[in-house]
């Protein structure tokens, strides 16, 4: 098993090694945690192109000088002009396709993050302007990006499907088939987006010169994007969500995200006995699943855009309702599942610097390359994150004009009581609060180092990457004798293989109270720990 990563004064890690690269770049330049993210960001958004854009949505949930967690909100809402008659209009019946102009009914909040994480870090003393930060990005755009194994695959897999929609093809599949693995892949026109969002600012990509050419893209595309529709949009910041357990206090972002849920699981897991004894025993799998099944219960009924809740999203962190939640499983049987999960493709990061300022950070496009789209001019792959909302009137995520969509991205962030910080994360649709509290329980609870934590075998209820079952999936690497006993539990397991992408990209930093810093990557993907 690989040792964790050890650092002292600056460590980052990534699902590909040259984001993690790029953020370390800059944290020996002197910058801080935040700076470090957005050069990492930029970058993943290039060298990850299967599962990342600037065509996309971000979280950040933050630890500050003052130790105040903080957190920034740049998801966009949908168009102004989508609404069910619109979309009813247009021949859309029972469910919104997931590719096309169609399904590109959001703005793409990710670029107004960085802004406003740039914004952040010159009130923290950083001094690194943009064009620094996007160096690295622009360079693999222009040069080329060395093919990943795990963008081959997925370009094969969905190259029948994206191939008749719009600049997807003269985009990803250079000479007409999927680029080889090792081979380089160039990204001229988003070199030049990137160019000129480090020149101008990220305000161009809303309200000035490139918004308008975007605009005039995604309409000539089948969009109902407009000019007014990126300029109404701004980047939020807010206050996380926290959660108080015996041990840490847990931060996790606010709705649209289902962060919420990421802290109910653990709230609930805190209140069951007996589970903590193995990390790779069946009595954990079984309560952290059992778990999830309540918290998704909830979530479905209550979490989408906060504007449009019927309750306020601590009302699911009450004591009381944790504690209800609790006592309604058994430590010996399995609940009914029989839902169908979300699945999605994103990428988590995190970073923290040597005075001890953390980020956790998730940016995504929804499904494998979005919506399918890449804009001619500039290049984007616009994300198709307004595919999940529903065309049921009554239902908590229907579509609105100007509604955020429900999103499965959150970033985790614990603050320990004996003086650790820890930030974590995975990328997998309705399997991220799952790795989420399989890794942070695995390192908090049970005292496993963050490699190993993320190395060992991991489980998924549901679906994610593609997978059309909702069954309770594990890694072939656990113990016979859990797998039996899950079953005899009542649990309907399906075996994965030994190293498994259905179970995410998850990776863990923590600084520990003497200001040591370690870390862990999956090697699941193309990910690295850069630390110095």
């Amino acid at each position: 098993m690989t040792q964790s990563f050890l650092g002292r004064r600056g460590i980052a890690v990534a699902p590909h090694s040259l984001a993690s690269e790029a953020a370390l770049r800059v944290l020996r330049e002197g910058g801080n945690a935040l700076e470090a993210m957005i050069a990492a960001a930029a970058s993943i958004a290039v060298v990850y192109p299967h599962m990342n854009s600037i065509g996309g949505d971000g979280f950040w949930v933050i630890h500050g000088p003052d130790g105040r967690p903080q957190g920034i909100d740049a998801s966009g809402a949908s168009a102004a002009s989508a609404s069910l008659d619109s979309y009813a209009a247009r021949g859309v019946r029972g469910s919104i396709p997931f590719r096309g102009g169609v399904a590109a009914l959001t703005v793409a909040g990710t670029v107004s993050g960085w802004g406003a994480a740039h914004a952040l870090a010159a009130e923290w003393g950083g001094t690194l302007p943009l064009p620094r930060l996007l160096d690295d990005a622009i360079w693999y755009a222009r040069e080329g990006i060395p093919v990943t194994h795990s963008q081959w695959a997925c370009t094969v897999a969905k190259q029948a499907e994206l191939r008749p929609i719009a600049g997807f093809a003269d985009t990803f599949l250079p000479g007409g088939d999927a680029p080889a693995v090792h081979s380089l892949f160039r990204q001229p026109r988003l070199a030049t987006t990137l160019g000129r969002i480090a020149a101008r600012g990220t305000d161009d990509f809303y309200r000035g010169d490139l918004a308008r050419e975007i605009a005039a893209e995604l309409a000539a595309l089948g969009s109902p994007l407009t000019a007014e529709d990126l300029a109404a949009h701004h980047a939020k910041r807010v206050e996380p969500l926290s959660l108080r357990i015996p041990g840490a206090t847990l931060s996790n972002m606010t709705p649209p995200s289902q962060g919420v849920v990421s802290l109910m699981i653990l709230g609930i897991m805190q209140r069951l006995r007996g589970w903590d004894a193995d990390p790779l025993g069946p009595a954990f799998v079984h309560a952290q699943v059992e778990a999830t099944k309540q918290a998704f219960a909830l979530r479905d009924r209550h979490v989408t855009d906060p504007a449009f809740m019927s309750v306020a999203p601590a009302w699911l962190l009450r004591d009381e309702l944790l504690d209800e939640l609790a006592a309604g499983i058994r430590a010996d049987h399995a609940a009914p599942w029989g839902r169908r999960t979300d699945p999605g493709d994103t990428i988590w990061m995190g970073v923290i610097d040597g005075e001890g300022r953390a980020v956790s950070f998730i940016q995504s496009i929804y499904h494998e390359f979005g919506s399918g789209l890449v804009l001619p001019g500039t290049g984007i792959n616009w994300q198709n994150r307004g595919c999940s909302f529903s065309l049921d009137a009554a239902h908590i995520n229907a579509l609105a004009p100007r509604k955020r969509p429900f999103h499965t991205l959150n970033a985790g962030l614990a603050r320990l009581d004996d003086g650790r910080t820890m930030v974590y994360g995975a990328m997998g649709g309705d399997g991220q609060p799952q790795f989420q509290a399989t890794v942070f329980n695995r390192v908090a609870r049970f005292g496993v180092a963050p490699q190993a934590a993320i190395e060992m075998p991991r489980w998924l209820l549901g679906r994610t990457w593609g997978q059309p079952s909702d069954s309770l999936k594990l890694e072939a690497r656990f113990p016979t004798a859990t797998v039996d006993a899950l079953r005899a539990m009542g649990h309907d397991v399906e075996m994965l293989a030994d190293w498994d992408e259905s179970v995410g990209h998850a990776g863990a930093l923590v600084r520990e109270a003497n200001g040591l810093l370690v870390g862990g990557f999956d090697p699941r993907s193309n990910g690295a720990v850069a630390a110095f």
